[in-house]
């Protein structure tokens, strides 16, 4: 019987309770209405927004008296007293400081960003509406301490203190409560499975390390996106974007975004939402021919050139160890082996622009189902989220990523003080491919390298035996061993292209496989509701990677690799002294199948001074970890200029390769020779002792989890009109994860005999990037200041500087550290300078700096962007109207090595009912 009386609760809710009905309108101080103002009941999960035009109608189960709550992002919130079923016009004061605004991720609990036990920032939905970028996603980059590294149009990396890269592992990013990591790579994807900016309701940011309460890969940074409650915010939304892009290298092409919301509450208990959105616009051209290995020599100069954004010539040998080749074969006389130089010499290859379209794309759906049964703040929630689109990823190699697909479901059950919730990431690369390898092999599929290298040697022989200097020789060499060869634009080069991207061989194609998951559950229960001595939280979360990507990527050639990750957290805060000292102490266990467990505490006081409580000082010590990636463990690719070869102790025997020799009577008359990953750990010479004239032996030990304490200290306060929020920090890492290059013979042993260092002289070796940690010390420190005011009657003026730099004793680790040592942000603004109007402008400028990267290593030059957007709003109609420009002046820039320079773009938006 109590079964029954249960179930019936559960599927009829609470009818017959008395309900009152509350209506109105919220204004600012201009009478102005204030669109997606929240009305709460106080104390309750119950509640509305108001609509375009700032109308609501709030029904609650309860006669009057009771309050309500109208608060709204850049308001003073008001707690209202209900004692009839007036009707209301209720005016909201202008906040001259965001300190109030309430923030979740520094503590896993709602406090306000002025009492953050650590530095947070948040970009919230005023933020949203008025940033200069074209999306809002791009608009981060105007927080302070905060770096975007453009990988493509669609596919930024947002970064915090350094280490950036675009396979960006120290950093997490959230997008309601799901790590959006793709599964093989463990790095954040940009915005590629994100949200649509319509559906954000707020993205806050925590720099530096966050270990204690989000696990391993928190180590620089994490980023969480919010996305709306239909609950909430019911109703249909739309926008859509026009505008073009501008390069020198790719001219103007045409740019659109559409995208749409549709919400809505059903009733207290079940609401539901979609979002869709679609952008298709063209690729920043990368275009860069410099030569990696001679900087300054050009293909006419350097017989050996080697082009940052030219693929295929990356095959190189030397020239005199084919014509000892050739001699031994009978092919030359023994005597015309000599008249070769003791060079090296690169095939000819193809420029990026000829293997791919640089088209870019994103098709974005998500789908929500709310469920509250007991119309309060318990509640179920599904969501699926699926993207697909076509895009360039800058990693080991440029990879043309086309037709990817990447889908997330969540379950989700929660309230006020706990969640429990799971889901997974599923991964399908579709028809993406390797552009270097694209070149190689089309190449290779039309003439193969010992046939291209054999006519090469012996034209030049005969050149030379003809009288003809060595560069006419080489030139002529070139030409012979070059004709045929595939032109781009023809039908044979088409036929070539389609059969080796097709293939996910690399010796012969160069397609891109993956199917990997990721399997995630983790929970949270807040007790502070339990008792007042202190509030305590606590949780943990349990991981399994699923790797699959039928041995392209990983060494997984017989199969999927998984294993698993576990950790478990608990928090205490705790208030004293009128509440203004504030005490939070954290700490987190880890424990990865592969290595030992790890334990993170994390300590921080806050003090909030002042008669007005307008001051707050805070320090912090953390602790933070992070496991070696999928990659570090497991990988297994040849690259081109390097073998990456995952150091998982499992992985170096599973990569084994057969390469040609140019000695074979050093390698006791065998023409070929075997080696593994195992070489490049055991039997390896360090790159730097060899290009020193001096080898020595690497000894690589294999890779462990990277440990971290950080010390940060920060003020926040508003003195006047005057918001000030300023930070430091000092990092010290130990077993500092990074990459080692290395050379290993393919035969003789390194350090035992004379053979190793003839098949160096013999160019019988090959370079490998080893994954391992530095034997010395590691130090990151900086600080960052960030000023605003409201000026000259409602202006809002904004900047911030950020320092950061780094220390590291042994020279020989690439720390890859990419980052600029000095950045300054300045933003100006007015919501509505006239009715209906606003704009805003801003400016940001980038100290040079060093990129390091498995792709290449260059200097980044300063560079500085001006972003201006105005904005018309017309209430009759529901819409914004909205012109703006990125990059006014079209001084093009680039943030990582290797990439396209970032021209300009040019755009116009219509947006409908977005509160």
């Amino acid at each position: 019987m109590r079964t029954i009386f249960f179930a019936s609760i559960f599927l009829l809710g609470y009818a017959g309770f008395s309900q009152s009905t509350v209506s109105g309108k919220v204004v600012d101080e201009q009478n102005q209405p204030i669109p997606g103002t929240n009305i709460q009941l106080l104390g309750q999960a119950v509640g509305t927004v108001t609509d375009f035009n700032g109308d609501f109608s709030l029904t609650v189960d309860q006669d009057p008296p009771f309050n309500i709550v109208v608060s709204s992002i850049g308001f003073a919130s008001q707690t209202i007293n209900i004692t009839d079923g007036e009707v209301l016009t209720i005016q909201l004061e202008e906040e001259t400081t965001h300190l109030g605004e309430i923030v979740i991720s520094a503590s896993r609990t709602p406090e306000r960003i002025f009492e953050s036990p650590v530095t947070v920032e948040r970009f919230g939905l005023k933020e949203i509406k008025n940033t200069a970028s074209i999306d809002f996603y791009g608009g981060l980059e105007n927080l302070k301490g905060v770096d975007v590294n453009v990988n493509s149009l669609t596919f930024k990396s947002i970064n915090t203190r350094g280490f950036a890269t675009f396979a960006n592992n120290r950093f997490v990013q959230l997008v309601d409560g799901m790590d959006n990591s793709a599964p093989a790579l463990n790095f954040p994807l940009g915005n590629l499975l994100g949200m649509s900016e319509i559906d954000v309701q707020s993205v806050e940011l925590l720099p530096g390390a966050s270990s204690a309460l989000y696990g391993a890969n928190a180590f620089n940074g994490i980023l969480f996106m919010r996305s709306r409650s239909p609950f909430d915010d019911d109703g249909i939304s739309a926008y859509v974007k026009t505008g073009i892009t501008s390069q020198k290298a790719a001219g103007e092409n045409e740019y659109w975004d559409f995208g749409i919301r549709a919400a809505k509450k059903f009733s207290d208990k079940f609401a539901a939402k979609a979002n869709f959105s679609y952008l298709r616009g063209t690729d920043w051209y990368a275009i860069n021919e410099e030569n990696v290995q001679n900087p300054g020599l050009g293909r006419n100069e350097d017989v050996n050139y080697d082009g940052l954004n030219v693929y295929g010539d990356e095959v190189s040998t030397n020239i005199r160890g084919v014509g000892i080749a050739l001699a031994e074969m009978g092919i030359i006389p023994e005597g015309a082996v000599n008249i070769l130089p003791d060079e090296n010499v690169s095939r000819t290859g193809y420029l990026e622009s000829d293997l791919t379209d640089y088209k870019a794309e994103s098709i974005k759906f998500d789908a929500a189902l709310h469920y509250r049964p007991f119309a309060d703040d318990f509640e179920l929630i599904y969501q699926a989220k699926v993207a697909k689109g076509t895009t360039i990823y800058q990693g080991a190699n440029r990879y043309s990523i086309r037709d990817f697909f990447l889908q997330q479901h969540r379950l989700e059950v929660k309230n006020d003080n706990f969640f429990l919730r799971g889901y997974m990431t599923d991964e399908d690369a579709g028809k993406s491919y390797d552009m270097r390898f694209t070149g190689i092999n089309i190449n290779r599929s039309w003439k193969d390298d010992p046939t291209w290298f054999g006519e090469y040697a012996g034209a030049y022989i005969q050149s030379t035996l003809a009288g003809a200097p060595s560069e006419q020789a080489h030139a002529i060499a070139r030409q012979t061993a070059d004709t045929g060869r595939l032109i781009p634009g023809t039908a044979a080069f088409d036929q070539a292209f389609d059969q080796v991207t097709q293939d996910p061989d690399l010796s012969k194609g160069s397609k891109f496989q993956d199917g990997s998951q990721l399997y995630h559950v983790d929970a949270n229960y807040n007790f502070a509701h339990l008792t007042d001595a202190v509030d305590v939280q606590v949780g943990g979360s349990f991981r399994t990677y699923r790797l699959n990507s039928f041995g392209t990527i990983f060494t997984d050639y017989d199969g999927p690799i998984s294993y698993n990750e576990l950790g478990i957290y608990t928090q205490l805060q705790k208030q004293f002294i009128d509440d203004r000292l504030k005490l939070t102490a954290s700490m987190r266990y880890d424990k990865s199948e592969l290595f030992d467990g790890q334990a993170t505490p994390r300590f921080s006081v806050g003090y909030t001074a002042g008669e007005e409580r307008n001051h707050n000082i805070r320090a912090s010590i953390q602790t933070a970890f992070r496991n070696p990636t999928t990659q570090d463990l497991f990988i297994g690719l040849d690259v081109g200029r390097a073998i990456l070869v995952g150091s998982a102790e499992t992985n170096l025997d599973r990569y084994v390769r057969t390469f040609p020799v140019n000695n074979a009577a050093a390698n006791g008359g065998n023409t070929t020779a075997t080696i593994s990953g195992r070489a490049a750990y055991e039997n390896a010479f360090t790159a730097s002792s060899v290009q020193a004239g001096a080898p020595e032996a690497a000894n690589v030990e294999l890779v462990k989890p990277e440990q971290a304490v950080v010390y940060e200290a920060g003020y926040r306060g508003q003195i006047g009109k005057v918001t000030i929020d300023l930070s430091g920090y000092y990092t010290d890492y130990t077993d500092f994860i990074a990459n080692e290059n290395v050379i290993a013979p393919l035969y003789g042993q390194v350090g035992d005999n004379a053979q190793s260092l003839l098949a160096l002289q013999s160019g019988d070796y090959k370079v490998f990037q080893a994954y391992t940690n530095a034997d010395s010390g590691v130090q990151s420190y900086g600080a960052a200041i960030a000023v605003s005011a409201k000026v000259l009657n409602g202006f809002d003026l904004s900047g911030n500087y950020t320092y950061a730099d780094i220390e590291q004793d042994d020279p020989n680790y690439r720390t890859g550290f990419n980052t600029p040592k000095h950045k300054t942000k300045f933003s100006f603004g007015h919501t509505e300078l006239v009715k209906n109007f606003g704009f805003n402008l801003s400016y940001r400028w980038s100290d040079a700096y060093f990129w390091q990267a498995s792709f290449g290593d260059g200097d980044i030059p300063a560079f500085s962007v001006i972003d201006a957007q105005l904005n018309y709003r017309v209430p009759s109609i529901k819409s914004t109207f909205k012109i703006g420009a990125t990059n006014i002046g079209a001084k093009e820039y680039y943030t990582a090595y290797g990439t396209g320079w970032i021209g300009s773009q040019v755009y116009a938006s219509w947006t409908i009912n977005n509160f």
